[in-house]
């Protein structure tokens, strides 16, 4: 699987903690302060959190992309989730998809 690394979504490649937590100097937790991350390639922004990494309406990482950004998909996914009809999330909570996992896309058959 061919991989690459991408600007960390969490930090918007910056290194540091976007929320300063701990302190102005706290690295991110997501790419450990290099800004970028790896990810295994087909990737697709992860449109559970829009590519920020953030989990939506939280300070903390997108539970779908761990925080990159960037979601891996497999080659043969090109159709919309039927259950959030792409968006990733569930109507009434919120939460990511269960039949997609919040990817918003599923594998076709």
């Amino acid at each position: 699987m061919k991989r690459k690394d991408v600007k960390c979504g969490f930090c918007k490649g910056m290194g540091k903690d976007p929320f300063k937590l701990l302190s102005e100097c706290s690295v991110c937790q997501v790419c450990n302060g290099e800004g970028k991350v790896e990810i295994a390639e087909p990737a697709i922004e992860c449109v559970f959190c829009e590519g920020s990494g953030i989990y939506p309406g939280k300070r903390i990482t997108c539970t779908v992309c761990g925080g990159k950004g960037m979601i891996t998909v497999e080659k043969n996914v090109t159709e919309k989730c039927p259950d959030c009809k792409g968006s990733g999330a569930t109507a009434d909570s919120g939460l990511p998809c269960l039949k997609c996992k919040g990817k918003g896309v599923i594998a076709t058959k």
